[in-house]
């Protein structure tokens, strides 16, 4: 490693550890019980703030824990419905398979059943979070959930291999920006073996001209909060 690699993995390192320890402090813990009000609604356990320091820790050097706040997420899926597609065709969710890219304790899923999808698969690396969303699934109960197929796999979502079905894919930031690219492109793969229609859902678009690069897909959508994107094939296969 050369001395400059040195020094610049050292820096990142202090700041990464010094962002944890700040994050650690009781005021800020207490912020993070501000996105509790989901879970007192479903009787679930998907806010952040009790999440273990082990896993936030490991956050920080991937992709901190942060659930995604409800009336977000309705406006993102209602912006894929209303916009993604001419007037003259329609996203018809009961074909779709909904996938949360970093599911972490699942409230991405738990929501999403809210809407017809065909099926909701979660994957999540850290296998705190993976139990803690599978216990989520298990005891969920609304009387608007449309879809119940729900299932959340453990696994490194770079290399996550896509079922070849029409997809809306979720991401939140979960990966860094060497694995969110060797996971599209196995998306890209996936894709030219199997043309379909997919969408992706960009949640804090930090990296995206990660997708901006790809030779499949294409921005349809978006403000400043999200990102909508849309296969090549999307337009000719619905």
């Amino acid at each position: 490693m050369s001395r400059d690699g040195f020094f610049s993995t050292s820096k990142r390192l202090v700041s990464t550890l010094w962002e944890f320890a700040r994050e650690s402090a009781p005021s800020r813990r207490r912020q993070r019980y501000g996105d509790v009000e989901y879970d007192w609604d479903f009787r679930v356990d998907t806010t952040s703030a009790t999440v273990g320091w082990r896993d936030r820790l490991l956050g920080h050097f991937h992709s901190p824990y942060q659930p995604t706040e409800p009336a977000l997420f309705r406006e993102m899926l209602e912006s894929l419905m209303a916009s993604a597609l001419p007037s003259s065709a329609k996203v018809d969710l009961h074909e779709f398979t909904f996938i949360d890219i970093g599911a972490g304790k699942g409230r991405a899923l738990l929501m999403a059943a809210h809407y017809p999808f065909r099926r909701i698969l979660g994957i999540e690396l850290l296998p705190e979070l993976h139990r803690v969303a599978k216990e989520n699934i298990a005891r969920y109960k609304s009387d608007s959930q449309q879809c119940f197929m729900i299932d959340c796999f453990l696994c490194d979502a770079s290399d996550f291999v896509f079922p070849p079905e029409p997809t809306v894919l979720y991401l939140f930031n979960p990966l860094p920006e060497s694995g969110l690219a060797r996971m599209i492109g196995n998306l890209e793969r996936s894709l030219r073996e199997h043309p379909r229609a997919v969408f992706v859902l960009y949640h804090n678009p930090l990296l995206e001209p990660v997708l901006a690069r790809s030779g499949v897909f294409e921005r349809i959508e978006g403000t400043h909060q999200y990102s909508i994107f849309g296969s090549a094939s999307t337009r000719l296969t619905l």
